[in-house]
């Protein structure tokens, strides 16, 4: 047996995310796979590889195309602080080569490391450095493969492929204004991780100027390091102002032509691309109520309307979308029947009861997206007009892929064995799956999955190994995320599903339930939060632990706690401020406490303007709810945390001081929204569980 624990298991892997192949590029031909993987499930540096599908018999199908250790000849790779925000936005764990771009023929691939730039031929795995200025961000090649694009220094910048004729198309014009990236709310509420787009002729560019002036200047300090300044930026909160960003076509000479559109009313840049019928954008307004996508006349920046999207509470912003086909057609989504339904031309295509959730990708076989019958699984789907809507996974799970030039790649993740697995498939030929070194977990998970109650609440149960019908009930111990935009409950081994089962192996009765507000399970289901995001998910907690203990006499209801990060942090303090009769004790991680101080774009959805809803602000304020607390609580906030800043846990405490309720407080120096790494998820999961056992008697 292992004498490796979960949480060092956890620590080691990161999560598991180590060694599993992904970042998928499909070459024209459909033959070549490119991918990103590290050497081992314990190995952080990551490599770029090539599968090779018509291999000759014997040889090997892999080719590793870049080690990163080679091209750092041992040194350690050294990140600029807007490489570690842009891995922060995008929740990358790994380390080295973590991301790729590549041309439309995928022979040339580039990427950044260590702040410089890199260029790799796919055929040979000749790879060059280019004297690119430094630190780089987000380097693509324009879909020629001519020349290569990237920012650096908040400027869009264009080297050309063989190393030649590095210049600024677009260099900044203020002391708060970048080229090419995406500001914060993009990054953290959008899922816009881009901010420029090539032509595909390589001829031009599609550019976002961010201007952050008008923004409130926020900073972040590490107090265990007092002789490092700290660090400024510029910070969205609710009601405050926005980024001004505005789009502009870069020619290659540095002639810039401004996109026309009225920022007034639509300050939200949610989406834009250039494809063969020209560039387009998808602009929001404030209150989220209306999305207009507009075509771009690439010659004078002017612009026409193809599609409005309105919706009272908000319009849902799909990723992948908005795109469109070979044809032309615009692709969308609508909310109808209960049904968010892709639509092309503004006419749904696909059935009602089959609920959209991403659009993948679009080539000549058409649209290929991910959809939910079930809330708990999401499938894989294309669309083809002559062919109309089928399905391409139906094993239960959770669904993804690639495809092009009829090679799919599809990624699985099912309820039946840990961890992700890839078949990248081609008719007629049997299946191929490029090697995993991911890690297997040391706990096999014990756990029901089930609907609780007469609202069908999606839940999962998770009891100790050991134990038995007739042994003495469990306290028991809500592990959700509970809220929008986030599942726990879904169709796969996760690694939260792990952290459930070890916090069972300890003496616990683990219930996960996905309530009001999260995704999957249709449009009414996701706005039962709209103006109020805590109280609707509390009482779906409270009623799913109920229902589950009538079905379940393992429960000890005289002994129930609740742990949670970020809005599961919010949760959790939540239920023992407001329903301390049920909840006995409380563990949050990294809360956001008071509802000000998150960001505009993701707080102002659900609880509108502070300015037209200051009530709903005051309501959820967990700092001016502070003197009900009875129970004993636990925050933990990371210090290094630039989504939901310190200061939410260090107010809430110094407002439990003041009311005279004791709580604890563990300070994570370094830490971001992301959580610990290393050494330090060990150590956190043992805290907590010590605090646990102190808290709740006999445990």
């Amino acid at each position: 047996m292992s004498t490796i624990t979960l949480p060092q298991q956890l620590a080691r892997t990161r999560r598991f995310t180590l060694g599993a192949p992904d970042h998928f590029t499909i070459a024209p031909d459909g033959a070549t796979v490119l991918f990103l993987r590290s050497r081992a499930g314990d190995d952080p540096l990551s490599c770029l590889w090539a599968l090779d599908l018509d291999a000759a018999p014997g040889a090997e199908a892999e080719r590793l195309l870049v080690d990163p250790a080679e091209l750092l000849s041992g040194g350690a790779e050294q990140l600029s602080d807007e490489e570690r925000t842009r891995r922060e936005r995008s929740r990358e764990r790994s380390s080295g080569i973590v991301g790729y771009a590549t041309d439309a023929a995928a022979r040339l691939a580039v990427f950044a490391l260590s702040g410089n730039l890199w260029s790799v031929d796919t055929a040979t795995g000749a790879a060059r450095r280019l004297p690119a200025e430094s630190p780089v961000l987000d380097p693509r090649p324009d879909p020629t493969g001519s020349r290569i694009a990237y920012v650096s220094a908040g400027a869009l910048r264009v080297i050309e492929a063989d190393g030649t004729g590095d210049r600024a198309v677009a260099a900044p014009d203020g002391p708060h204004v970048a080229f090419g990236l995406p500001e914060h709310v993009a990054g953290e509420s959008m899922d816009r991780h881009r901010g420029y787009w090539w032509a595909p002729d390589g001829s031009r560019l599609l550019v976002a100027r961010v201007d952050e002036s008008p923004v409130t200047l926020w900073y972040i300090a590490d107090p265990a390091n007092p002789a490092r300044p700290p660090r400024a930026m510029r910070y969205p909160a609710a009601g405050g102002a926005n980024a001004d960003v505005s789009l502009w076509i870069a020619d290659l000479d540095g002639a810039r032509t401004p996109v026309a559109w009225d920022p007034s009313a639509f300050e939200y840049l949610t989406a834009a691309g250039w494809d063969a019928h020209g560039p387009f954008a998808a602009v929001q307004s404030r209150d989220q109520r209306t999305v207009r996508v507009l075509a771009v006349d690439p010659a004078d920046g002017s612009t026409a309307q193809l599609s409005e999207a309105r919706d009272e509470h908000w319009v849902k912003l799909v990723p992948g979308l908005p795109a469109r086909t070979a044809a032309g057609a615009l692709l969308g989504s609508a909310d109808r029947e209960d049904t968010r339904r892709l639509t092309v031309d503004g006419v749904p295509v696909t059935p009602p009861g089959l609920q959209l959730r991403a659009v993948l990708g679009v080539d000549d076989q058409g649209v290929l997206f991910t959809a939910s019958e079930e809330q708990t699984e999401s499938h894989l789907w294309s669309y083809h007009p002559e062919e109309g809507v089928r399905a391409l996974s139906t094993e239960p799970g959770m669904h993804t892929g690639v495809r092009r030039a009829g090679t799919l790649v599809h990624v699985a993740r099912t309820p039946d064995r840990p961890g992700r697995r890839v078949d990248v498939l081609r008719p007629g030929r049997p299946a191929v799956q490029p090697l995993s070194h991911a890690e297997r977990p040391v706990l096999d998970l014990r756990v029901t999955r089930f609907s609780a109650g007469p609202r069908e609440l999606r839940s999962m149960l998770f009891l100790p190994s050991w134990h038995r019908a007739g042994d003495a009930p469990l306290p028991v111990l809500l592990d959700p995320y509970g809220g929008p935009g986030g599942q726990k409950v879904t169709a796969e081994q996760g690694s939260w599903g792990h952290v459930s089962q070890w916090f069972a192996e300890q003496g616990f009765a683990v219930l996960v339930t996905d309530g009001a507000g999260t995704p999957g399970r249709g449009p009414r289901w996701e706005r039962e939060i709209h103006g109020d995001i805590l109280r609707p998910v509390l009482d779906d907690q409270v009623a799913a632990l109920h229902a589950t203990a009538e079905r379940h006499p393992e429960l000890d209801l005289a002994r129930v706690a609740v742990r949670g990060w970020s809005f599961g942090a919010s949760l959790a303090i939540t239920a023992v401020l407001h329903r301390p009769d049920v909840f006995h004790a409380a563990v949050a991680g990294a809360p956001a406490t008071e509802p000000l101080m998150y960001d505009t774009h993701w707080r102002e959805r659900y609880l509108g303007h502070p300015d037209q809803y200051p009530e709903r602000y005051e309501r959820d304020s967990l700092v001016a709810a502070a003197p009900l607390l009875t129970r004993p609580l636990l925050l933990m906030h990371g210090f290094a945390d630039d989504n939901v800043f310190p200061a939410h846990t260090l107010r809430l405490s110094t407002a439990l001081l003041a009311a005279g309720r004791p709580h604890e407080v563990l300070p994570l120096s370094g830490v971001s929204h992301a959580g610990p790494s290393g050494a330090d998820v060990e150590r956190m999961l043992e805290h907590q569980l010590d605090f646990l056992r102190r808290s709740l008697p006999s445990v």
